[in-house]
């Protein structure tokens, strides 16, 4: 009997394919699972009205672990119109199920890891001293709080009475926004609590502890967004002082975070943010280590996890006779998924194995080859999907 039972949901497009690979892997590896499939995405969305289906919220109840693959969202329009004839009309409202998932699990801590790859052609290079080429070695661990801000879902179009007078008695709305018929008024909320605010900074700093890295940088704008930004300072810079005073708090505000991480990305070690800064940061880095193709990510709370790569699920390569797509990103997300479950040693032979890889320069998926992502790379030498995860198994074995 199989020790770990493992809800695997595929989603849209190449999720399928990338997530079957990683499964190939982790067999390679010895990893003794079951897997469960779990029904996600567009798919069921368009045939039941929902793209996160109770079947798949109990099987992720009962098992608290998911490796997940990818999913197609699309605006609220579109959204509606493909819909099946016979539930149009009827209410449904799409939400993006990861979302969705975060939110109702407590997924609230999300780790992104952006680390180099010697050799990978994709790695992030700059001039040095006599027009030399540096190379840096970046080695960067973001954690982006995964369930507030402006991804919390709180916003309204033409927003009721009650939104409005409470809106209404702010200065600075009744000032600035007080002029905009309320039809023409579109208001999104960026909401952070103590709570959640607080577990973020504290899983940054266990793990700055724990890699013995020294600084750790809050990365949000509390020069201009005060309330909230200032908050995850503030917790940030009371941590330090009260907890890990061996760990000093480094203040970069967003918009000069994306630009010094192309001057010098090896001094960030360890990066916390709210929602949406966390993401923009954490593409900014995946940039510099081989792009969406390297960029995995774990969804971590109380009792359930959820493992995905950070790419979407690109329904036009998914329709290739042949899959070209780079499936780097989900093994290293399975990777993550054992670390979290205590299977470390596991994990790292794999990374080595991809490192390995890499480093060899014999199997490059289109992306590392700079080509275009069309059905005929493979005929130019790219290794598709498949092969990929071929040259991965045979440097395990």
């Amino acid at each position: 009997m199989a020790k770990r039972t493992i809800v695997a949901m595929p989603g849209d497009g190449i999720g399928k394919v990338v997530l079957d690979e990683a499964i190939r892997v982790l067999d390679a590896a010895g990893f003794d699972a079951e897997y469960v499939t779990g029904d996600i995405g567009w798919e069921f969305w368009c045939k039941e009205g929902n793209p996160l289906p109770d079947r798949t919220i109990e099987l992720l109840k009962k098992h608290k672990i998911a490796l997940f693959g990818a999913i197609t969202s699309k605006p609220k329009d579109k959204a509606a119109a493909e819909l099946a004839p016979e539930l149009q009309g009827k209410g449904f409202t799409y939400y993006s199920p990861i979302v969705s998932m975060r939110q109702m699990f407590d997924l609230d801590i999300c780790q992104r890891p952006c680390r180099t790859f010697k050799g990978n052609p994709l790695n992030f290079i700059r001039r040095g001293k006599g027009n030399t080429i540096d190379e840096p070695v970046i080695d960067t661990m973001i954690f982006r709080q995964n369930t507030e801000g402006l991804y919390g879902g709180v916003e309204w179009t033409n927003p009721p009475d009650v939104v409005y007078d409470a809106l209404m008695t702010h200065p600075k709305f009744k000032e600035n926004f007080a002029w905009c018929p309320r039809p023409e008024l579109a208001v999104s909320t960026r909401i952070f609590t103590k709570k959640y605010t607080t577990r973020i900074v504290k899983a940054a700093f266990e793990y700055a502890k724990e890699k013995g890295f020294k600084t750790v940088t809050v990365c949000e704008k509390p020069n201009v967004i005060r309330e909230t930004s200032g908050m995850m300072l503030k917790v940030a810079q009371e941590m330090s002082k009260n907890e890990y005073p061996d760990i000093r708090v480094q203040d970069v505000n967003i918009d000069a975070q994306m630009m010094w991480l192309t001057k010098n990305p090896e001094t960030y070690n360890v990066i916390v943010a709210g929602n949406m800064f966390g993401d923009i940061v954490s593409d900014g880095f995946a940039g510099l280590v081989g792009g969406l193709g390297f960029a995995c990510s774990a969804n971590i709370g109380p009792e359930v996890a959820v493992f995905e790569p950070t790419h979407g699920s690109a329904p036009k390569y998914a329709e290739y006779p042949t899959s070209i797509v780079n499936p780097i990103a989900m093994v290293m997300s399975a990777c993550m998924m054992l670390d979290h479950i205590g299977e470390g040693a596991m994990a790292e032979r794999i990374r080595k194995a991809i490192a390995e890889v890499v480093e060899e320069g014999k199997a490059l998926a289109y992306d590392m080859m700079k080509l275009s992502g069309s059905p005929d790379v493979v005929n130019q030498g790219a290794a598709s999907t498949r092969q990929m995860a071929d040259a991965i198994i045979a440097k395990l074995n």
